[in-house]
């Protein structure tokens, strides 16, 4: 029988579902799980570390209301009407070689393989300002954009790069001078006058689409700030700005015109969607506030968080900034930077850069990512999360602002927020609830890293710089320098099946601080394991099996390695054995456990 498009309902024969249906299952479940619980709402939320709370299920009731249409206040679905979808976003390429010839081929590689604007590090951690003609030598500056970063030496660069422009007889087209007083505070420690970036604002304005001011939200992001914290202090700098620049002489509209976002994004691809969703919404309520809500389309760009990076295993950072780059640019960024997975070793090679904006390439290219104006729309979750996001952010716009300001905030607020916050993310990291691979999960002891020329080191003072990875990194280090690798023996108890899921447990555990462990294989007798642990020579074990096992062998065990030489022996799991000095299990301070076996093994800090 032929069926008529007519007749085709997908899903006409399943029964309708509702929320309560859903709930009574979810109670069934938790409940068999030894869990006594009421609302699996409750039971199953997150709250993220600045204080949104992220439930298992979304319905069109959490709809929080109507976010528009691309390119219309508030502009949550994007700044732009058709968003990417004509020529998808910038793929903006950072360089910081000191070198102007390394600098100069790798600019023109790039502009040449897909990138289609340059980010250009000058002064100190970068390239001298002279070397400017030098580098773009063969850029044409009316087609790609370029952005500076120049730290103190700003009015320097923005000089020397106009001069280029004006000598050329060429308007640059668009890019930004990167003015940023009050990030630099924030990067550096050192106060700035807001005053020569109201200077260079005025001359920019005379050139179509060149802006001159980036409020640069990544030092909060850096210090280990979450994305609330981010985006709150982004608009407290943001609002700074603009009343400067009105001070200074620009129109309200002016003044909108001539600044620029700069935000992180992570792997964690939903929180990047929402943050830059929220953060056109939040400025366009600025804009609304000024009475200028058709300039509140924020102008967006998107760098891959260097909080995330690894130098161990850095191969895996490759997926963390696609996910990274797929978050910015289903978020609506305008512009993305990819950082180079080699970040972390030193200055990128040709190939890391060439990874790096390949990486862009594919997502809008043949991935189509940017082929539909804010593909989260309409999703209940993301708007959810856009909004709660955005209202927490808010909030805390609002306790800076009570401080006196971004600036005022500084001195105190900002950094005891962020620390307090990372202090959180540390512990959950310490104890692998949030897991980085590579590193505290799945760490490969063999690995061969490659070699890069070191990159300049970046000004001191300021807001910290974190890396999530630190504190397991550093006890790879320390494994490093030893004389051999530190060993941890792993007293397998009874048969494969029974010791397996504990003993990878254990193993991956101490590896994760650069700690090699050997096995007994399998078996019971207490002899037979201890005549092991003397061969592995080393002085720390760890008792591995099931819980059943252990009640039959652990303390005998246990009494046959300290009789072997064993001046630490723990126990993969939970429980109470005699002869056991402490346990191993999900959640546990893996962080202390490592440094613990360490200074057990006589390993030098």
């Amino acid at each position: 029988m032929t069926v008529q498009p007519e007749e085709f309902h997908p899903g006409a024969d399943f029964p309708p579902s509702t929320r309560e249906d859903w709930r009574r299952l979810a109670v069934g479940v938790l409940r068999r799980s030894g869990a006594e619980v009421d609302s699996p709402e409750d039971a199953l939320a997150h709250t993220t570390y600045d204080g949104v709370t992220l439930r298992p299920l979304y319905d069109a009731a959490d709809l929080p209301g109507d976010p528009g249409v691309p390119g219309a206040a508030p502009y949550v679905r994007g700044s732009r009407a058709a968003g990417g979808v004509l020529s998808g976003w910038d793929v903006r390429q950072r360089h910081a070689h000191p070198d102007p010839a390394v600098t100069r081929e790798a600019v023109l590689a790039d502009l040449e393989n897909g990138v289609t604007s340059i980010w250009l590090v000058l002064g100190d951690g970068g390239l001298e300002i002279s070397a400017l003609p030098r580098v773009l030598d063969g850029v044409y500056l009316d087609l790609a954009p370029v952005v500076l970063d120049a730290g103190t030496a700003t009015e320097q660069a923005a000089d020397a790069f106009l001069r280029l422009a004006a000598e050329r007889g060429t308007a640059p087209a668009g890019g930004n001078l990167g003015a940023d007083p009050i990030g630099l505070r924030a990067r550096t420690g050192t106060p700035a006058p807001l005053a020569p970036a109201v200077a260079l604002a005025l001359r920019a304005r005379e050139i179509p689409s060149l802006r001159a001011i980036t409020v640069d939200a990544t030092p909060y992001h850096d210090a280990g700030g979450a994305d609330a914290e981010e985006l709150g202090c982004s608009l407290a700098t943001g609002v700074a700005y603009l009343r400067a620049l009105t001070d200074g002489g620009l129109t309200v509209e002016e003044a909108f015109g001539q600044i620029e976002f700069r935000y992180a994004a992570t792997a964690d691809q939903f929180l990047t969607i929402a943050k830059f969703r929220a953060a056109r919404m939040l400025w366009a309520r600025v804009a609304e506030a000024c009475g200028v809500p058709a300039r509140g389309g924020q102008t967006q760009h998107a760098v891959t968080s260097s909080a995330m990076m690894t130098g161990r295993d850095p191969w895996v950072n490759m997926i963390r900034t696609t996910l990274a780059c797929f978050g910015a640019g289903v978020g609506g960024a305008d512009a993305v930077t990819v950082q180079p997975f080699d970040a972390r070793l030193g200055l990128p090679d040709a190939f890391a850069r060439r990874i790096a904006r390949n990486t862009q390439s594919l997502l809008v290219e043949e991935a189509n990512v940017a082929r539909v104006a804010d593909p989260a729309g309409g999703s209940w979750y993301a708007e959810r999360l856009t909004a709660d996001l955005a209202g927490k952010a808010w909030e805390w716009f609002q306790e800076i602002e009570r401080a006196g300001g971004a600036e005022a905030a500084l001195d105190r607020l900002i950094p005891e927020r962020l620390a307090a916050i990372w202090a959180r993310r540390s512990h959950d990291i310490a104890r692998r609830k949030e897991p980085i691979t590579g590193v505290s999960e799945f760490p490969n002891l063999d690995e061969r890293r490659p070699a890069r020329e070191p990159a300049p080191r970046p000004a001191v003072g300021g807001l910290p710089r974190v890396h999530y990875a630190q504190g397991f990194e550093s006890l790879r280090d320390r494994a490093d320098r030893a004389r051999e690798r530190p060993r941890v023996f792993l007293a397998t108890i009874g048969p494969v099946a029974a010791h397996t899921a504990r003993a990878s447990f254990a193993a991956n555990l101490f590896q994760a601080g650069g700690i090699a462990t050997i096995t007994s294989g399998p078996g019971t007798d207490p002899e037979a394991i201890a005549e092991a642990f003397v061969r592995g020579g080393t002085t720390v074990a760890c008792l591995c099996s099931g819980d059943k096992l252990y009640a039959e062998h652990a303390t005998a065990v246990a009494a046959a390695l300290r009789r072997a030489g064993a001046k630490k022996v723990w126990l993969a799991g939970k429980g109470d054995h005699e002869g056991v000095d402490a346990t191993l299990y999900a959640g546990c301070d893996v962080l202390q456990v490592l440094r613990t076996t360490f200074d057990d093994l006589g390993v030098a800090p």
